[in-house]
């Protein structure tokens, strides 16, 4: 109990809000939820999910030495609502998450501090996780009592709202458990019904291929048409059904100076990003988060929110990138084209850039102006 007090006491003086331990294995039905995901396709693209559902099922089947999974919540509450710049269509919203530096960076260091101090004092092995292994981290911070998974598959914190990062040590060092947390969402369907895209088959449950931020961060392909409009000016990210949840009454914003949000990044200009170089990308988000999806799949959704500003002035920011390099930007850029000219412009345009199109999909775009 005493290594217990200290482990806690180390973790709030490294900077961690939320310290609790749990057994590094989970109960069979956990996996049986992931079967499912994988069974209906929810994965999307994701294919790694597959390929270590068995090892992600628990933490004693990737490590089978593993004992004790020592949960750490770092509060990342924002100090506006999130939802505010959705009505700001010259905007771009961005998921609170990235308004600054990259979450796994900033809790990686603080993780292997934590574990270097409990292997000397346990003389234990120790792993450190944020999401870099297959983890299943929420269900392990709601066995371990952090909070628990809410309808829309987030962790909820009767402290920190929806606003907590997880990270994890696993160890095979025997310790005290903690008790997990119960399902406090009742009859609350406020995150599902937010969702702009209906990604929501049911409570709890969460189908990718319909999900926003799927769509803007892990999707590498055209953004299918159906979810464009709903995309509206979210360029990366979403946040909707964290942000309406009732327990945010009780958030409070992130004492972590790197993770409070850059002005540049609170409500950035379309215009501003559209122009920026595949270098000039890589330097104005250097240590964020943003930066691992790149300048193109970037500007993809940076054109769909043009196309969805009804501002006709932000044409001759679009245009340009009807001959960008990368097809998937063109495409991008035709579709904003379609939403913001006037016919005649757009029907000259389309004769001028459809007949040298090679690729068949930015072709199709073209077709269906």
């Amino acid at each position: 109990m005493r290594l217990k007090s200290q482990l806690i006491s180390r973790a709030r003086t490294i900077g961690f809000d939320l310290c609790r331990v749990t057994s590094a294995h989970l109960p069979q039905t956990k996996g049986d939820k992931l079967d499912i995901a994988i069974q209906n396709h929810w994965h999307a693209s994701m294919d790694w999910m597959v390929t270590t559902a068995q090892r992600r099922k628990s933490p004693d089947a990737m490590w089978p030495q593993a004992r004790s999974a020592v949960l750490l919540g770092l509060n990342y509450g924002p100090d506006i609502d999130p939802l505010q710049t959705l009505c700001q269509k010259d905007k771009a919203t961005l998921s609170v998450y990235a308004r600054n530096r990259d979450y796994h960076n900033i809790i990686k260091g603080k993780l292997k501090t934590l574990a270097g101090w409990l292997a000397s004092k346990t003389k234990q092995d120790v792993k450190v996780f944020v999401d870099t292994a297959p983890l299943m981290e929420k269900p392990l911070a709601e066995q371990a009592g952090l909070g628990w998974q809410g309808k829309h598959t987030n962790l909820v914190s009767r402290e920190f709202g929806s606003w907590l990062f997880l990270g994890s040590i696993l160890t095979t060092a025997e310790l005290e458990l903690d008790k997990g947390e119960i399902d406090h969402c009742g009859s609350c369907r406020a995150c599902l019904d937010i969702c702009p895209t209906d990604a929501f088959p049911g409570p709890y449950q969460l189908d990718a291929r319909r999900c926003i931020s799927y769509l803007t961060i892990e999707h590498k392909g055209p953004v299918p048409i159906e979810f464009r409009k709903a995309m509206g000016n979210r360029i990366y990210g979403c946040d909707d059904c964290l942000a309406v949840c009732p327990w945010n009454k009780y958030a409070q914003v992130t004492s972590e100076v790197k993770l409070a949000a850059r002005d540049e990044l609170r409500k950035p200009d379309l215009r501003k990003l559209a122009q920026l170089s595949d270098e000039a990308f890589r330097s104005f988000f250097s240590a964020s988060p943003i930066k691992r999806i790149g300048r193109d799949h970037f500007l993809r959704n940076v054109l769909i929110a043009m196309g969805n500003s009804e501002n006709p002035a932000l044409l001759r920011h679009v245009q340009p990138h009807l001959k960008d390099p990368n097809a998937i930007v063109r495409g991008a850029a035709v579709w904003a084209l379609a939403q913001l000219a006037e016919p005649t412009q757009l029907a000259n345009l389309q004769a001028t850039h459809m007949q040298n199109e090679q690729d068949q999909q930015v072709r199709e775009e073209w077709q269906m102006v």
